[in-house]
């Protein structure tokens, strides 16, 4: 039966995840319920990566298998069905063997902040209106780089068998005098990580804790240890990236 990978972006502020919850508002939900209105049958859609309640997406995938022919064209009657608020991007048949979740080599989140008081970022950016050394943001950053090992910075009960990650990008955007951009990607990621690694750096750039103190937090391998006051919602998955390029079903129904 072919595969395919739908991709998917979306604002997350009303649903409760993306994966679907008994009794929950989920993108996997409205997803499904669009798709069955749209191609009169049931699917069953496995996502790549779990947004918790209130976090965004610009690029999220989910897979399905489906005898049913299906094209991207397509895509317009879906997205009119589909709530403002989520938009499919694209469909792409791969190999039977591919994984939306297993077969993704990397994942890259970006964590929004802004320091003067603006309405229009209410859902989308932190406001946090303190003065930040912007230099100690950028030292935290690059000792996050250097680590493996961020149990620290796992919420309890994440039910993973380990807590190693590997880095390849950590780095602090300044946008503006107002704007900040926390940026990493990683092999995989532990349940509130990104947002506890914000919060600790903020706290590093604000001198209330030191770049030893937070150093010290990954050598102490206590779980939960770090700091996890940052909300859901300055919170992006950017992209889901895989060891070989996705290529959009262009061709037209027969």
């Amino acid at each position: 039966m072919p595969r395919y990978f739908i991709e998917v972006a979306y604002k997350g502020t009303h649903y409760s995840g993306f994966q679907i919850q008994e009794n929950a508002p989920t993108v996997q939900l409205q997803l499904e319920r669009a798709m069955a209105v749209l191609w009169k049958q049931t699917f069953q859609l496995t996502g790549s990566s779990r947004t918790d309640a209130g976090v965004h997406a610009r690029q999220n995938f989910f897979h399905f298998d489906s005898n049913t022919f299906l094209f991207n064209k397509q895509l317009y009657n879906l997205n009119a069905i589909l709530p403002s608020d989520i938009v499919v991007r694209n469909l792409y048949l791969v190999a039977d063997e591919m994984h939306s979740r297993f077969s993704a080599t990397a994942r890259t989140y970006r964590y929004y902040i802004h320091s003067k008081k603006n309405p229009f970022l209410n859902e989308i950016s932190w406001f946090y209106p303190f003065t930040l050394q912007h230099q100690l943001l950028h030292e935290a950053a690059a000792i996050v780089l250097l680590q493996n090992n961020f149990i620290a910075f796992s919420k309890k009960n994440s039910q993973v068998n380990n807590y190693l990650c590997t880095i390849q990008n950590s780095f602090w955007e300044i946008k503006d005098d107002d704007t900040l951009v926390y940026c990493i990607t990683a092999n995989r990621f532990l349940r509130g990580m990104v947002r506890a690694l914000v919060s600790t750096m903020l706290q590093v750039g604000r001198g209330a804790i030191s770049l030893d103190d937070f150093r010290a937090l990954f050598d102490s391998q206590q779980i939960a240890s770090a700091n996890f006051s940052s909300p859901a919602h300055g919170l992006f998955l950017e992209a889901v990236h895989y060891p070989i390029p996705l290529v959009p079903v262009v061709f037209e129904a027969l």
